[in-house]
Parts: C-alpha cells; structure tokens; sequence
C-alpha cells in the first residue's frame, strides 16, 4: 500500500517532552504513515528514548547524526518522505489523535489547497491547557496576516503539506533561521492556497527555553526579512515593519505572567492562579500577578454559583 503521510519530526535534546510526542503521532486514528524522526545531534537521552519506539514500532524511520540545524534537519527528512502528504512535528508538542483524518481528509477533497494546519491550544511547560491561539481561518485571512507580520497564524507543527508543493517551493530556507516557518508559508501562498481546519487538532507547548523566547531578536528580524522578500516577488510595497533586533528574551516571570492572563482570558482559571502564584512564590512581588490571582478565584467563584444555582 502506497504510504500516504510522511512525518517529520526534528530533535535535539528533547528527551524531557519527546515520549509524548512520539505516542500523540503512534496514537493516531489515521494510521497510514511513515514517522522519520532525525536526531540532530543531541546531547541527552533522546537518541535512546527514539530507539525504543523504533523497536516496536516499523513505521518509525530513526536517523541519528552531527547537529546542522533545524532547516536543514527537516529538509533532509522531506528529501527522504515518502508520502503524498509531509506532516510537521515537534519534540515537544502533542498531535491529537484525529489530526491526520482530519487533514488528510481536507486535502484530499481540496485539490487548490497546497497546506492546512490546525487551530492550536497552548499548554504549559506541565501540560496545563491555557487558552486557544489565533481562530484565524480561510486563505486570504491567513496569508494577510503573514504578510503583517504576524506569527501563529498557522502553528507551524499541526501542519500537513502536498509534498509536490514543498519541493516545488525548495523547501525550507536556513537564511531566515528562526522565522523558517513564516517564510515557507509566504511561498506556499505564492502557488495554492492555505487553511486551518477549524477544530482544535494540536496542543502546543509553551516553555521559557522555547525559540519565540530565547532568539525573539533574530526571530523577528528574520520574519520580517521573509516579508520583504515576499514583497518583492509579489511586486508590492514593503510594509512598514520594525527589524528591531535589541529584543531581549523574556524573564521567566514575564512569561509565567502572560501565561497566566492568556490562562484568565481563556477561562482557564485554575491554570491563570498557578502561574501567577509562580510569580509570587519567586519572590517577585507583582500587583498584576495579585490582580490575577483576585480576578481568577472571584471568577470561578461566579462560576461555581452558576452552575449551582442553575
């Protein structure tokens, strides 16, 4: 039976995430695809943590060599798929089990549509939900909101790709290192069109060793690159966007605190409290993280007593 799906998933020093990756991928409803996992020259336990599962399970392509970075790591493993269809993942997010059916439905039945992704959830260093991303569907949508910039757009992990259509854009570019994703998006929207399936398929882990934190100076200068590149071969003007690269990677209490109030918008109480505690107990005292901590215990209160009063 011909191989329908290929996924792809690059790894280093993922050992801490890695087993939920794995089984989130093995665990799925669509069971048709090939898992080439590469690691890129990891320096902890995640080459053996690969090899267990490459023992039980024949679908898992393992490749261990010298790290050469993220753009290249994936390219080598579209450059080995099999599949008419190349899904992306991470080391450390978790698909869904109904992400693939879901997808490989949609492309199936949507021969304009070179890529979907899906909505995403946010989750916690620990797993803790904390509130949907962008509810950004419909081509022109997406594609707007990439050329202003705008990251998240489409969660570059929940994505599945028409594998003709990423060989025909050359795949992955290392010159925009860091920001990779949002220029592939930009050329992908250059030959066929791109979506969201409307449905939470992806849960995408936040931590404070994440690039979006720990390269925010490189990352946006290099997305705002890609913009202009796409400028330029789209023959339009060149947006007024900032390559501010004195971004500083945030603290980790400036993280815990916006967590904690996408948490509270979210409805996600419980999650808001944790991380605003996080804040407290780190001996940073914080009126906002008071404020969340009011805010979040008076809402599940008023939450409480509506559903008992109902």
């Amino acid at each position: 039976m011909e191989t329908m799906i290929s996924v792809v998933m690059p790894v280093y020093n993922g050992s801490f995430y890695i087993r939920e990756a794995i089984e989130s991928i093995l665990g799925q409803t669509y069971s048709n695809f090939e898992f080439i996992i590469i690691d890129d020259g990891s320096a902890d336990s995640s080459s053996e943590i690969i090899k267990e599962y490459a023992q039980i399970d024949n679908r898992i392509n393992f490749i261990s060599r010298a790290n050469k970075g993220y753009a290249e790591t994936v390219n080598e493993g579209v450059g080995i798929a099999c599949g008419k269809y190349v899904a992306m993942m991470d080391q450390d997010d978790i698909s869904l089990p109904s992400r693939f059916e879901k997808q490989v439905d949609f492309l199936d039945n949507n021969q304009e549509y070179v890529a979907v992704g899906t909505l995403s959830e946010l989750i916690g260093p620990e797993g803790d939900r904390i509130s949907c991303l962008f509810k950004i569907t419909g081509h022109d949508n997406i594609d707007e909101a990439h050329m202003k910039c705008i990251g998240g757009t489409i969660i570059h992990p929940s994505l599945m790709i028409r594998k003709k259509s990423l060989m025909q854009v050359s795949g992955y570019k290392k010159e925009f290192n860091q920001a990779t994703d949002l220029d592939l998006f930009l050329r992908l929207a250059e030959i066929g069109k791109l979506e969201n399936i409307n449905e939470v398929c992806f849960l995408y882990r936040m931590h404070p060793e994440s690039m979006g934190n720990s390269a925010r100076a490189q990352q946006q200068s290099n997305a705002v690159k890609a913009v202009f590149a796409a400028c330029e071969r789209r023959n339009l003007p060149k947006p007024n966007l900032s390559e501010d690269m004195t971004l500083k990677s945030r603290t980790t209490n400036d993280l815990y605190l916006k967590w904690a109030w996408w948490a509270f918008n979210g409805k996600n109480y419980s999650t808001a409290k944790k991380y605003a505690f996080k804040v407290v107990f780190n001996k940073a005292y914080s009126y906002e993280a008071i404020k969340i901590i009011i805010l979040s215990v008076v809402s599940t209160l008023k939450l409480k007593f509506r559903k008992d009063y109902v």
